[in-house]
């Protein structure tokens, strides 16, 4: 484990030094260093920084729920505002973002409904009101792709020619063809999940790494499928008496053709509801909406049933 002095490490990236980053709720970024014996605050976004991402010049981009698409400078600290989370042009609740090599970001918008603090009312509603950005290198927005299902993670193929993002209220990664004969074109790249997916990643291992915050609850399932009004009353209960995730470490791989290569499941102590994920040379670098650590797990070579994180 990497303890932070902070709580909500929600997503990780490894930095051009090795570093750990990870962005916690009371808006600072921080850089982990030396096994996680040193902690640096490279910025204070005055926000809630979400996913993270290197940018070709080194700089570190960041999606940050309540002031939309940032960028810091990690030696200065000094962050740039690159989309402001105001106006009917701008993405709502920025979330998460891959980096091209010529710069141009895919951005996840989760919602237009609710805030990050109510994300679990529109996974509830199924508002279906998220999207998928493009800002290109020179600043200009577009929306690629609507009504999706709490957009969340987002990741490129290793040879840049889709973009997947997670619906984390559909249970499924959804495709987008970037290059070649189907390029604009969308479709299903893991379908009918066992859990919520969260944030995405491309390791260096050239899969997709996949995080699941939680498993899927039947009684919800059923909820939506039959007895929708339901879901009201659970809105209306206090925190406590709400229906919580169960901690656990649920990670999958696939390929670019949508083939699971890899499952990783265990329950840890004290550490669970993973939503960051970043494979780096062999480890694994796991970040939590709810904990005040970043794990690391060291996938044995054949893979095993049940890995734990240390």
């Amino acid at each position: 484990m990497y303890p932070v002095n902070g709580t909500g490490p929600e997503d990780v990236l490894v930095d051009t030094h090795g570093r750990v980053l990870t962005g916690v709720d009371d808006g600072r970024v921080l850089a982990l260093s030396d096994h996680g014996r040193r902690i640096d605050t490279l910025a204070d976004t005055g926000g809630r920084p979400l996913g993270l991402e290197q940018l070709p010049d080194g700089e570190i981009l960041v999606c940050d729920a309540h002031r939309g698409l940032l960028r810091i400078t990690p030696d200065t600290g000094r962050v740039h505002t690159l989309l402001p989370a105001t106006g009917p042009h701008r993405p709502a609740l920025c979330n998460n973002a891959a980096v091209t090599a010529d710069g141009t970001v895919y951005l996840s918008d989760s919602s237009r409904r609710f805030p990050l603090e109510q994300w679990r009312n529109d996974l509830l509603e199924h508002s279906g009101t998220g999207r998928l950005w493009r800002i290109s290198p020179d600043g200009d927005a577009e929306p690629l792709l609507n009504g999706l299902h709490f957009a969340n993670g987002v990741a490129l193929a290793a040879d840049e020619s889709f973009v997947a993002v997670a619906e984390t209220g559909a249970y499924r990664l959804t495709r987008l063809w970037l290059r070649g004969p189907r390029a604009g074109e969308t479709d299903t790249l893991l379908p009918a999940l066992g859990g919520f997916p969260d944030n995405i990643a491309t390791g260096t291992d050239g899969l997709i790494w996949v995080t699941q915050a939680a498993a899927r609850n039947p009684l919800l399932d059923l909820a939506h499928a039959h007895l929708p009004a339901a879901l009201h009353l659970d809105r209306a209960l206090p925190e406590s008496l709400r229906v919580q995730p169960r901690p656990t470490v649920w990670l999958l791989a696939v390929d670019d053709t949508g083939r699971v290569v890899r499952e990783l499941q265990a329950h840890s102590r004290g550490f669970g509801m993973v939503t960051g994920v970043r494979e780096h040379h062999g480890t694994l670098y796991l970040g939590s909406l709810t904990s005040t650590a970043v794990a690391t797990l060291h996938p044995p070579r054949p893979p095993t049933d049940t890995e734990h994180p240390g």
